[in-house]
This record gives structure tokens, C-alpha cells and sequence, in this order.
């Protein structure tokens, strides 16, 4: 079983969703009493915020990128991003570390097309629907996004 690097806390309650799917899981797979190797770096979600709205992506980029190189150098073979919205910045996470970034977009994408689905609702922050770096996953693993009405966006994000 691979060493899962979680960039969490953006937010605690997220990266509990993430780590109890991962049990479940692995206990599905293997069977109790296994459960995965995790390692976390859990942000303090307010300085995450902060960038969001200031728009400074490049330095939300570089903090989770020197994290996800520490979750390498302690020994994690994938690393996986806890929430949806910094997807915004996995490229600049990817480039910064030579295992794999697990991104939720390509999961997700892979998962439906399974299941013969090739077109779903999309849903989140106003950053991820706003922006095009998770609905053009989507798109190129072959899923088309159904987007809500603009005018719903502010009210979904709250």
C-alpha cells in the first residue's frame, strides 16, 4: 500500500471527509483492521482564504507546493489535495514535486465515465465554477459540466 500525502484543512471539514473515505476504502479493499498510511499538512484555512480573495494564486500555489514537497521528503508516494477550489493551483504543486499529484477532477471524471456518465451537474465555489481549471479536467476526461445559471453563483458559494 502507497504513502498518501493530504494537503488539508482548507477546510477541517473537508480533509475529515477525505481521510474517513480513505478508511472506508482501504478497509473495504483489505478488510479491518487496515487502514491507509497518511501523512497531513493541514493549513490554517484563514491565510488560504486570504489568497483566494486577494486573488494571489501564485502565492496559494508556492504554499501548497513547498507543503506537498515536505509531504514527499517525509516519505508520501502520491499526493492528494483536499479540496476542490485549489485545484486552481496543482500545476504549480506538480511542478514542484516528482510523485504524483492524484487530481480530484481527473477521479472524478474517470469514475463517471465508468458508470457511463458523460455529462453532470457541477457544483462548488464560485472559483470553481467561475474559472475553467476544473470543468477543462472534466471536459478532457471526456464528462461535460452542467453549469448553474450565473446569477446562482454568488448564493451557491455562500
Amino acid at each position: 500500500m502507497r504513502t498518501i500525502g493530504l494537503l488539508g484543512g482548507m477546510s477541517w471539514e473537508s480533509t475529515t471527509l477525505y481521510y474517513q473515505r480513505l478508511n472506508l476504502a482501504v478497509q473495504a479493499k483489505f478488510g479491518a483492521p487496515h487502514q491507509p498510511t497518511l501523512l497531513l499538512h493541514s493549513f490554517d484555512f484563514a491565510q488560504i482564504r486570504a489568497l483566494q480573495e486577494a486573488n494571489k494564486w501564485d502565492d496559494a500555489g508556492q504554499m501548497l507546493a513547498q507543503a506537498a514537497l515536505g509531504l514527499e521528503r517525509a516519505g508520501a508516494e502520491a499526493i492528494l489535495i483536499c479540496a476542490n477550489t485549489m485545484h486552481k493551483v496543482a500545476p504549480a504543486v506538480e511542478a514542484a514535486i516528482s510523485t504524483p499529484l492524484i487530481h480530484l477532477a481527473d477521479v472524478t471524471a474517470q469514475t463517471l465515465r465508468k458508470h457511463g456518465i458523460t455529462q453532470a451537474g457541477l457544483l462548488g465555489t464560485r472559483f470553481v465554477l467561475e474559472h475553467d481549471f476544473y470543468r477543462d479536467r472534466l471536459i478532457n476526461g471526456g464528462v461535460q459540466p452542467i453549469l448553474p445559471h450565473t446569477a446562482l453563483v454568488p448564493e451557491i458559494d455562500r
